[in-house]
């Protein structure tokens, strides 16, 4: 088994966050999951942080850091989009450094996430969308019983052009 753990992110993780963020700059660049030179700017990082922490603070999403047995960030794992009420769902997202890639951590960080989520958090759905290209974070969801909902044309904007998302959905409870 994987040893990872995953962590509501806090205050305290700014720095290791952005050096892991900023380490991985160019490979998410290359995957087609661009962040903006704001992003990468330590006061706008920091500026983000806080508001995800605000968010989480107030039930509107989760982010979670997926470490290591060494105690270093390898990823993130996240509850975002949260709706509450009869729909009761969230939508999965999460992405693993270059350098940890292929070794199972996306697999095993979901699900702990997908525990999280019924668990502690009581949600119900849990969706997420992928592009197509993108087969491996596919066969995370499958391994975590997620189930093809379908697919959606021209859906995100990324790198200047429309591509597809091919949609999952897990129900917890």
């Amino acid at each position: 088994m994987t040893e990872i753990i995953i962590k509501l992110l806090e205050k305290s993780d700014l720095e290791s966050l952005y050096k892991f963020e900023v380490n991985n700059r160019e490979y998410f660049n290359r995957l087609g999951f661009p962040r903006g030179e704001d992003y990468y700017r330590a006061e706008t990082f920091k500026s983000i942080v806080e508001e995800l922490i605000e968010e989480q603070d107030k039930g509107l999403n989760y982010m979670y850091l997926i470490y290591d047995k060494k105690k270093e960030i390898v990823g993130r794992v996240n509850l975002v989009s949260i709706v509450r009420g009869n729909l009761n769902k969230a939508e999965i997202g999460y992405r693993i450094g270059e350098e940890h890639q292929g070794k199972g951590y996306a697999t095993f960080a979901v699900r702990l996430l997908l525990e999280e989520a019924l668990k502690t958090y009581r949600l119900h759905r849990i969706e997420a969308g992928t592009s197509p290209k993108n087969i491996g974070s596919q066969v995370v969801l499958i391994k975590n019983g997620f189930q093809f909902t379908g697919r959606n044309s021209n859906f995100i904007y990324q790198n200047g052009q429309w591509i597809d998302s091919i949609n999952f959905e897990k129900v917890l409870d």
